[in-house]
């Protein structure tokens, strides 16, 4: 498929789609580290983590014919109270579906949601590499930066995987206003049903 002719839906992940998910994530578990997971989950396991994101975040989907291109959602920064207007992002795309506008259309429909809860900051935890290798290279790191990230903070050589050290950035994006008094965030599922139809439309 050509760049210019993929114009891919974005709608909101099921328990149904674990599978096809699954199987995008599963190289980025067996053959980088892009990915500090060593084994790949389980079918179950992979569920359960879909089912649980979605009790109070986005988790989306990139589809084109028929078939998922890739996925992005948000989840808890650390998990304290304190830290409840910030989220942690993630996404995977197919292999061969990277460099195609996919990535963008994801990331801005997961800000977009994000916005819409009162949630602030946007934080990413990528893998990266003192010399790019087979297994790790700096193209997560460049699109955050293409989506407006900057690198925060560095844990030097915290992740062993295919007998290399990996340092680990931190990446974040402001979103909103830090008020005295910030709006309480808004679960995923409170959300009206119309607003997340249009904010995936306005993404595509």
């Amino acid at each position: 498929m050509q760049e210019q002719t993929i114009k891919p839906t974005i709608r909101v992940a099921t328990v149904a789609d674990a599978q096809e998910l699954l199987d995008i994530y599963a190289p980025y578990v067996t053959d980088t580290a892009i990915s500090f997971e060593y084994d790949v989950p389980s079918l179950t396991e992979f569920e359960a983590r879909i089912t649980n994101i979605l009790k109070k975040y986005p988790y989306l989907v990139a589809e084109y014919d028929g078939e998922i291109l890739g996925y992005a959602y948000t989840h808890a920064f650390v998990g304290r109270a304190a830290y409840d207007h910030a989220v942690e992002t993630t996404i995977y795309l197919k292999e061969d579906k990277t460099k195609m506008g996919i990535g963008r259309m994801l990331y801005e429909a997961l800000e977009k949601i994000s916005q819409s809860q009162n949630i602030l900051n946007l934080n990413a935890c990528i893998g990266y590499p003192e010399v790019p290798d087979e297994h790790l290279n700096l193209n997560s790191v460049q699109f955050h930066e293409h989506m407006g990230y900057q690198i925060v903070g560095t844990f030097h050589n915290c992740g062993y995987k295919f007998g290399t050290w990996y340092h680990m950035v931190w990446m974040e994006k402001i979103i909103g206003n830090h008020d005295s008094m910030p709006l309480p965030v808004i679960p995923f599922p409170e959300l009206n049903p119309e607003n997340i139809v249009h904010l995936l439309h306005f993404s595509t």
